[in-house]
């Protein structure tokens, strides 16, 4: 296979296969261009319904099931850690394992106004430039769900849910009469006959979409696609143009050449692979003349909170179909969504963040043994739980130059970063879980952590998009500043973090590139 694939006279080279990179590569497809995505970990098996697992440490094991391999290394907060972050590796990326939420971001996270000022004058898209790629997206994706009752944005191609448990509307209804204004969740679910769900897991069937159903499948049907696993990018050369990529597979390192190259590894995977890729050309690493490749690393802030609904709610399963925007923005403040997590409470849970929680403490973390300790108080917490449903509020972060992902040379398949809390994100947290307690008054409720808590599988911001060369690593056509034919296309891109889950907004953008690339390319034949 190889021989052929370095043969082909590629359009265009798709690094990574997550939301970014199998949306830009089925519109790229579906517009006639040759393209050939490159994924480092397995194409997998299409039936298989593995969950993303956390805990697992053995790499092989966790190569096998498209998890990333190894632990990141970060320092956050002060403390260093070492941990599994929720990414994928495989076909589909960490997609593959999402729990399908894909809402749309407000005009207010994209555009600077007189009403909402933006942190950072307003992307170099709006939101109005956007908006047809939203709907485009959320057509690709086969989003389902209601209308924000709160928003005036129409969206012409969002499906009809299904129905509402009898719990889910109860929880709904007290919302309403606590003034607020809840509606069902968008979620990318087809929600076929005896659909599963698959929240956390990969889905069995076309029926999640995520980047491998709704879009490197998709794309490799159309005939235009083809699909190299198992390979590791680990080196972009050239200069003002791209010339080639250097990919490990199966030991041997090979050079693979197209018209235009795409990065869609992930905000931790493409600003890694850039600083990586140093040469003569690119000292501190390619199309990082700004210095800026790998800073302005940005998070949500997760708070966790359970939610014990009426005895009389009839609830089976987790709830998924609760989200409302009231404390969106707050006197100005940019806050975010609150969402149903699509999960109970459970021992399995408990103790994950448990751990977590232990890991960021000087003083626990130093004690032996302390992670199987965890175990009792967490089976005693899920016995007093029991039937909680878990909600999140999504706090946006905001983009600092000393919060980054760097690059170490004696470990160079590492993930290694720094984050700190920024002084004015504490003072919004502590706003935001006081409002969020408010909303749910009248149910029990409880916070399940004292600790501010990055959301670890939203990373964006690290090569982020601008006008100015100077502060920005791509334009607002996601091209690299100073490289004629190199693109980003995920979550890094981002300039703020938003206050929505990133999925619609990484398959939108990626749609929108895609134009921009299709364009160019029928003006050059």
């Amino acid at each position: 296979m190889l021989s052929r694939v370095k043969n082909q006279d590629w359009d265009a080279i798709i690094i990574g296969t997550g939301i970014g990179g199998g949306t830009i590569g089925r519109a790229l497809a579906e517009g006639g261009l040759k393209v050939l995505f490159v994924e480092q970990g397995p194409a997998g098996y299409r039936a298989e319904q593995t969950p993303l697992d956390l805990e697992m440490a053995d790499p092989v094991a966790r190569a096998l099931r498209g998890f990333w391999p190894k632990p990141v290394t970060a320092r956050v907060g002060g403390v260093d850690l070492r941990f599994f972050a929720p990414l994928g590796a495989g076909v589909g990326g960490s997609s593959a394992f999402y729990a399908a939420t894909l809402e749309r971001p407000e005009p207010h996270d994209l555009d600077d106004s007189d009403a909402i000022a933006h942190p950072t004058g307003g992307w170099p898209v709006s939101y109005a430039q956007m908006q047809p790629f939203f709907d485009q997206a959320e057509a690709l994706y086969h989003v389902s769900g209601q209308l924000d009752p709160l928003s005036k944005i129409p969206a012409p191609n969002l499906a009809r849910g299904p129905e509402i448990s009898a719990g889910d509307r109860r929880i709904m209804d007290r919302l309403r009469q606590n003034g607020l204004h809840p509606y069902q969740l968008h979620a990318a679910i087809k929600n076929l006959p005896d659909c599963m769900g698959c929240l956390g897991h990969k889905c069995p069937r076309a029926c999640k979409m995520d980047g491998r159903s709704a879009g490197v499948e998709p794309a490799l049907a159309t005939g235009n696609a083809t699909l190299l696993d198992r390979a590791q990018v680990t080196a972009i050369r050239g200069g003002e143009n791209v010339s080639h990529l250097v990919v490990m597979r199966d030991g041997k390192a090979h050079d693979l050449r197209a018209k235009t190259y795409i990065l869609a590894g992930g905000a931790f995977g493409s600003p890694h692979l850039l600083l990586r890729s140093t040469s003569k050309e690119w000292p501190d690493g390619f199309a990082n003349k700004s210095g800026q490749v790998g800073r302005n690393l940005m998070f949500h802030l997760n708070e966790m909170l359970a939610v014990w609904p009426a005895r009389a709610a009839h609830f089976e399963g987790p709830s998924k179909a609760v989200s409302f925007r009231d404390l969106y923005t707050r006197q100005g403040q940019r806050f975010g969504t609150v969402q149903a997590m699509g999960m109970d409470a459970s021992y399995g849970e408990i103790l994950h963040y448990l751990r977590q929680m232990i890991a960021r403490s000087k003083i626990l973390s130093r004690l032996p043994g302390i992670g199987q300790l965890a175990r009792l108080p967490a089976m005693v917490a899920g016995r007093i739980f029991g039937s909680a449903k878990v909600f999140v509020g999504l706090i946006e972060d905001l983009p600092y130059g000393e919060n980054r992902v760097t690059y170490d040379a004696q470990n160079p398949d590492q993930i290694t970063f720094n984050y700190d809390f920024a002084p004015e994100l504490l003072v919004r947290r502590r706003v935001f879980r006081k409002a969020m307690r408010h909303a749910f008054r009248g149910h029990q409720r409880m916070f399940l952590g004292r600790q501010p808590e990055p959301n670890f599988g939203h990373p964006s911001g690290t090569v982020r998009m601008g006008h100015d060369p100077e502060n920005s690593v791509l334009d607002s056509t996601c091209r690299a500043h100073g490289v004629k034919n190199l693109y980003v296309v995920d979550a890094g891109v981002f300039p703020t973090s938003l206050g929505v889950n990133p999925s619609l907004t990484i398959a939108a953008n990626a749609l929108r590139v895609a134009g921009h690339i299709i364009k160019g390319h029928r003006a050059h034949d």
